[in-house]
């Protein structure tokens, strides 16, 4: 199976290449569920990892939904274009409407901004798919949309949670789409998404250090009560997915 980490800086990225992860979702501000990284971050992260992983940079503009304004859709656009001019291997994005469906329109936009800049850009839309009604109906759009992979947790709080989904997901959609696993993600999990048929799985893999009281206190995320709090990639967790994952 391949390992996706999400790294929040350099520090992430070079430890996901260093345990090695096949590919990373680059983000910033992963404590407001991830934005889109800095020029300078991607540029950073490309001289650490030297060509031994894939970068994905997230395309998302503000945090909260997944409705954009036209004006938000042309800065996601913009990113898109700028990102992968410097060499991302492909964009995370997602666009819903006010019912929860995915915003064809939009997310064309955006895939269209992705592969005219770079006609084999790979394309992932985000967990934004476990907000819509129907996930499993839902790959035959991205299908259409031309998407490489979708990260989800089959619609529910959890990966094991949402099992079932995802392997209905992976059926239809037939190696035409990657379904990668992600969202409260545990390493018990992974041999049953290898029978429901899943070839990728996703690991926030983070924790948060703490200069305050000097320790990693190793959890979810950081204590909104402590100013110094940050997030890194665990480097534990990343070589314990690396086994887990073979």
């Amino acid at each position: 199976m391949k390992l996706e980490i999400v790294a929040v800086g350099v520090q992430g990225a070079t430890v996901a290449a260093e345990e090695g992860a096949d590919r990373i979702e680059l983000c910033s501000a992963l404590e407001l569920g991830g934005l889109t990284p800095s020029q300078g971050l991607m540029d950073a992260a490309q001289e650490a990892v030297a060509g031994r992983l894939e970068i994905h940079p997230l395309v998302r503009s503000r945090p909260g939904d997944f409705l954009y304004s036209a004006a938000e859709l042309d800065t996601m656009a913009r990113e898109i274009r700028f990102l992968l001019t410097q060499g991302a291997d492909g964009v995370v994005v997602g666009v819903l409407t006010a019912i929860g469906d995915i915003d064809v329109q939009a997310t064309r936009r955006l895939a269209d901004a992705a592969l005219v800049t770079n006609p084999k850009a790979q394309l992932t839309f985000h967990r934004a798919i476990d907000q819509t009604p129907d996930p499993v109906a839902a790959v035959e759009q991205l299908v259409e949309l031309g998407f490489t992979r979708v990260l989800t947790s089959g619609g529910a709080p959890t990966v094991g949670a949402g099992l079932a989904t995802l392997g209905r997901m992976a059926q239809r959609a037939a190696g035409r789409l990657e379904v990668m696993a992600g969202g409260g993600l545990a390493l018990d999990d992974i041999p049953a998404l290898h029978a429901a048929g899943l070839s990728a799985v996703h690991f926030s893999a983070k924790s948060t250090v703490s200069t305050l009281n000097s320790r990693d206190n190793s959890v979810e995320t950081p204590d909104p009560l402590d100013p110094t709090a940050y997030m890194v990639t665990d480097r534990d967790v990343v070589k314990a997915a690396r086994a887990a994952v073979g």
